[in-house]
């Protein structure tokens, strides 16, 4: 028995020990998951709500699951100074924490939302107006152009509240007040699924709107989203905001906002236009190959969303370590984390493995689209493992303000190795071997490429530990 139990401590690192105060490793393990949870939750049913939302669309085709699902990458293009500015106010609200300085962490968050207030209004301009060569930028044909234009104009009419919703929460996930977020989103999301029943074919006397409707409904629940993150900051909390109180923009605060974000934004860049080429190159195959990778995608990401649960809050907790000035405190979060992630991995791969042949089946009657996808799932079960790693180590490297690092990790892989990898597969393999569904699976065969080499490199730069000494 003594013996399964030493193996069991050295397993999950419970031998380990923090000299820095008076946690324990199993205190450590404690706090992770209390914060770890509620955002993982919310990301799993977000990504279902998502997948609810796919579904329904489905039934109108899969060209309607093509036009919604090329809007994916034009609109987080859009997005990403905003969630840029996000990432660093998380990691400079969890630094103030760790300081002791409430106020700061308030002014903080002040000083983001009137930055984003700006962002968010041109992205809405641009999104309104740009919405139908953004969407062929997306690579949408004379099928599915359309529609995915009808859809981007619509959702982009509520990007202003999307982006101030954006910050509130990175705010509180900064503090590690993860339970209001996924309040928050959630109650938004159950809203975006239940106008989607009633818009896409009409239930409950509503009319029948068709993707106009799944637009319509996206764009209400991320009012919704607004609302109640602004009451959540309103209420009587460690980022409380008073409705007229005053605040003034601060050097310090500036700069380590736009350390963090303009690291994030060049990290953003990077794999937004390389997921946009890489979407190009799958719409390229074919409606039905593109419509098979945006059901393995909302399946990936309803799977994947553990991991990024446990990496936002090991943004937080290496945060706050570091602005307590806890340095190898910080590195054991990292650890402990890692072994976490690893339990997780091997949950989604069961789940993907015993799931690959009914999943498919809730999103589309098309036979062969629907063979596709488990081909595909049976490949993505290769890099679930450092798919995850490499979740939570760029997690716990942004906390600590290392973004530009991850920014070059992303700048090899997602820009230039993984579009290389996609089109080499769905193209002249595919050319070649015409029997072998490459045009289908090629996609996921750089995805599992792209996942080893990022967990690589991360895992050196962790190692190294120079990461701790950044200061914001």
């Amino acid at each position: 028995m003594s013996g399964n139990f030493s193996f069991f401590d050295r397993l999950f690192g419970l031998d380990l020990i923090n000299a820095e105060d008076n946690d324990s490793i199993q205190d450590m393990y404690r706090q992770l998951i209390t914060i770890a949870w509620p955002a993982a939750l919310e990301g799993l049913l977000l990504s279902l709500m998502n997948s609810f939302d796919t579904m329904m669309v489905g039934r109108l085709g899969p060209a309607a699951i093509a036009s919604v699902g090329l809007c994916s990458q034009p609109r987080m293009i859009l997005l990403l100074v905003a969630q840029a500015l996000c990432t660093g106010t998380t990691a400079v609200v969890a630094r103030r924490k760790g300081e002791e300085r409430q106020d700061a962490a308030v002014s903080c968050l002040k000083q983001s939302l009137a930055i984003i207030t700006l962002i968010g209004i041109i992205i809405t301009l641009c999104g309104v107006f740009g919405a139908n060569w953004l969407v062929r930028l997306a690579g949408a044909n004379a099928e599915t152009e359309a529609n995915a234009a009808l859809y981007f104009r619509i959702i982009s009419m509520a990007f202003l509240f999307n982006c101030w919703s954006l910050c509130i929460c990175a705010g509180q996930r900064g503090i590690g007040q993860t339970r209001v977020t996924m309040v928050v989103n959630m109650t938004a999301n159950i809203v975006n699924v239940f106008l989607n029943y009633c818009l896409i074919q009409g239930h409950f006397g509503f009319p029948a709107l068709g993707v106009r409707g799944a637009a319509i409904a996206t764009a209400i629940g991320t009012t919704v989203s607004f609302l109640m993150a602004v009451r959540a900051v309103l209420k009587k909390g460690y980022l409380c905001l008073r409705p007229f109180g005053g605040f003034a923009f601060d050097r310090q605060t500036v700069e380590s906002l736009f350390h963090v974000g303009g690291g994030t934004i060049a990290e953003s860049v990077f794999m937004r236009v390389g997921f946009l080429i890489n979407g190009r190159l799958i719409a390229g195959v074919g409606t039905a190959a593109y419509a098979s990778n945006q059901i393995v995608m909302q399946v990936t990401g309803l799977a994947f969303t553990m991991g990024d649960g446990t990496a936002s809050a090991c943004t937080s907790l290496v945060g706050q370590s570091l602005g307590a000035g806890k340095k190898e405190k910080a590195k054991l979060y990292v650890k402990v984390v890692q072994r976490i992630s690893a339990v997780i991995s091997l949950a989604i791969i069961l789940f993907t493995f015993f799931g690959r042949n009914f999943l498919p089946a809730l999103f589309t009657d098309d036979v062969q689209i629907r063979a596709m996808v488990t081909l595909c799932f049976l490949v993505l079960l290769i890099g679930i493992f450092p798919q995850n790693l490499r979740v939570i180590l760029s997690g716990c490297l942004r906390g600590a303000g290392d973004v530009r690092f991850v920014a070059i990790v992303s700048l090899i892989s997602v820009l230039i190795l993984r579009p290389l990898a996609t089109w080499f597969f769905c193209y002249p393999l595919n050319a070649m071997f015409p029997h072998m569904n490459f045009g289908f699976t090629g996609p996921w065969l750089s995805f599992v490429i792209d996942a080893f080499v990022r967990a690589g490199m991360l895992i050196v730069r962790v190692n190294k530990g120079s990461w701790v000494n950044i200061r914001l």
